[in-house]
């Protein structure tokens, strides 16, 4: 990996990186946060929401006090491939910057739009080869990325120590924008679906005795709660599988950074305990 600028924030180091990636095809950007000393350190997985790159949550969330004081490191990726020849679409919820952290099956996405892979893959054998890691990791995210950290959690829980996320998707299958996206990257065929919902994977027991506990903290003025969110389909789904679940709604609190900002460090926190123990 190439590092494009690096800073020194509460004693650690953040790097700004790019590498060409043999799952997507195309040169793909992330940050890394290592706090000070030897390691090694477990690592912790950020995955943005749609528009974002690996620069939003690096310069808004305000993370890195939190991962300093657990010695945990930080990466965050960008959320889809980009470039020329990469398929794309004018609306921003479909396209580069929307990569909705599967492996798409349908063109003009597949040959680029390999997102699952990319992070459980390439992306956590890069770190572990470059970095002072235990082996150990969780993942965390936002919105679009809430849906990814959620799924990719469940569907290989082998990798990841534990998760939470931030206003997420709860449930793609029944809201606009895991219809339209799903549609277009995973083909007519709903059950095909079915293995990237949250919510129905959460229902059908593939959190059950893996992980302790789940975090999910939404906002309840939040613009995008009632149509696209929907956490009430999370907390239904665990209590039918006897799933831990801790939903904190936050009154008053929207879908920005300022939100995010004001709860990583619990977040920070609830991983870095699981990462340790």
């Amino acid at each position: 990996m190439e590092t494009i600028k690096s800073h020194i924030v509460y004693g650690g180091t953040l790097r700004y990186l790019k590498h060409d990636s043999a799952t997507t095809g195309t040169s793909m950007t992330l940050s890394v946060f290592v706090p000070a000393g030897e390691g090694p350190f477990p690592v912790l997985i950020w995955l943005s929401g749609l528009t974002c790159t690996e620069d939003n949550f690096t310069t808004k969330a305000g993370a890195y006090k939190a991962a300093a004081k657990h010695g945990v490191i930080i990466v965050a990726p960008d959320t889809s491939p980009r470039g020329e020849g990469v398929a794309d679409d004018p609306a921003y919820d479909m396209g580069q910057g929307a990569g909705f952290y599967i492996d798409a099956t349908q063109a003009p996405w597949t040959p680029h739009f390999r997102m699952e892979s990319y992070v459980v893959g390439e992306l956590i054998a890069l770190i572990d080869a470059g970095f002072p890691t235990t082996g150990t990791r969780s993942v965390f995210g936002h919105s679009m990325g809430g849906h990814g950290a959620l799924t990719l959690a469940l569907r290989h829980p082998e990798l990841f120590r534990s998760v939470s996320a931030f206003a997420p998707i709860s449930s793609p299958t029944r809201c606009p924008w895991g219809e339209k996206a799903f549609s277009a990257y995973l083909g007519a065929d709903r059950a095909a679906w079915a293995g990237h919902d949250a919510a129905l994977l959460i229902e059908g027991g593939a959190a059950t005795g893996v992980y302790d506990d789940i975090l999910v903290d939404q906002g309840e003025a939040d613009p995008f709660l009632v149509e696209q969110l929907k956490p009430e389909l999370l907390k239904a789904a665990a209590e039918k599988a006897g799933q831990g679940l801790t939903l904190r709604m936050q009154p008053g609190y929207d879908h920005s950074y300022f939100f995010m900002a004001s709860f990583v460090d619990d977040h920070v926190a609830f991983h870095a305990t699981r990462l340790k123990a």
